[in-house]
């Protein structure tokens, strides 16, 4: 987060059609994008055909066919970067075209996670829990994408949300209760 007031300069640049603005924001939140790619495919099969590299960089592709994308801020630009991460991640699962899980591993929620590790049919049920989250409230749905899909802190969480560290913990505690209950029942 040290470099928050450059990343919304060059926000605010790429907003304004500057091509230059968006190599240089790729250079400067890639090692964390990747970083936190990473962690999601430790202890996966070196056959998977998804790798972290391709994560980031299609999600960089899809944000450069963005025809009028204007970022309000770092908020906004990890909000929808966690967004088209899932949506990586979902598109992929659904086109190993797996079978539903049949209840029987849970997709963990702890707080340690950086990453949810869930197997392809398990990625696909939560996005459909999470869906349902965003049209009960979006402020909760953004805490997860940006804690569980970006890795981020909780003090990272609050900073970008401008709330507070306590505010972060006591809603993240409810929602992985309401995700869990959801999942369970699905």
């Amino acid at each position: 987060m040290k470099q928050a007031g450059e990343i919304t300069v060059l926000l605010r640049d790429w907003g304004a059609g500057d091509p230059a603005a968006v190599e240089q924001l790729f250079e400067l939140v890639y090692p964390q994008l990747r970083k936190i790619a990473g962690a999601l495919f430790r202890g996966e099969h070196p056959e998977n055909l998804l790798q972290p590299t391709s994560v980031v960089n299609e999600l960089f592709l899809k944000l450069i066919r963005q025809r009028s994308l204007r970022f309000e801020d770092r908020e906004h630009f990890y909000s929808l970067s966690a967004r088209l991460m899932r949506r990586v991640l979902v598109d992929h699962a659904r086109s190993e075209g797996r079978q539903k899980r049949d209840g029987g591993i849970p997709v963990p929620l702890d707080a340690d996670m950086a990453w949810i590790k869930a197997r392809p049919a398990e990625m696909i049920d939560l996005d459909r829990v999470l869906e349902e989250l965003e049209q009960l409230d979006a402020r909760k749905c953004r805490m997860v994408e940006l804690r569980f899909f970006l890795g981020f802190t909780a003090e990272e969480t609050a900073e970008l949300l401008n709330t507070s560290k306590a505010t972060v913990d006591r809603e993240m505690r409810f929602v992985r209760g309401w995700l869990s209950d959801r999942l369970q029942a699905s």
